[in-house]
Order: structure tokens, then C-alpha cells, then sequence
């Protein structure tokens, strides 16, 4: 199977585990940081495909995705 988008999300990978972030810093950065018991907490997870998650979000149904970081593992930039 030809997958369009495995060389574009290969390379986000690189540059997302490149540096170890930080909640912190990805806080900073993107905003509201999950880590795995979080997500569980707010999000139905639908899928993975890295770097990206699809997730339903538990208190309104809304249908998006998170990106995430391998290690340690957090979940970031929610676009719905």
C-alpha cells in the first residue's frame, strides 16, 4: 500500500523526538500537554498513525488530533 503521507510524517517524528521535550516546553509551545493517563481521561483514541493520534474528545464528542513525542510520551497541538 502507497501511503502519500509516510515521508512528510516520517520527518516530523525526527524533528518531534530530535530534542526531548519537556512538558514545559511543550506547553510553552503548544499549549495544553496530556500525558498517556490524561488522554485516557479526556479522549477516546480512535487510531495512530505517528506522529499524529485521532481522538474523540470525551465532554464534547468533537472528533481531532493530537501530535505526540515518543519519550517521555505526551500528547500536544489538539486540532479538531
Amino acid at each position: 500500500m502507497n501511503d502519500p503521507t509516510e515521508s512528510i510524517r516520517r520527518e516530523m517524528v525526527k524533528e518531534i523526538n530530535a530534542v526531548e521535550g519537556s512538558r514545559e516546553y511543550l506547553e510553552a509551545k503548544y499549549g495544553k500537554v496530556w500525558d498517556t493517563k490524561e488522554l485516557q481521561k479526556d479522549f477516546f483514541v480512535e487510531g495512530f498513525l505517528a506522529p499524529f493520534v485521532s481522538v474523540n474528545r470525551k465532554s464534547d464528542n468533537v472528533k481531532g488530533t493530537l501530535e505526540f513525542q515518543h519519550s517521555p510520551r505526551f500528547y500536544f497541538n489538539f486540532s479538531d
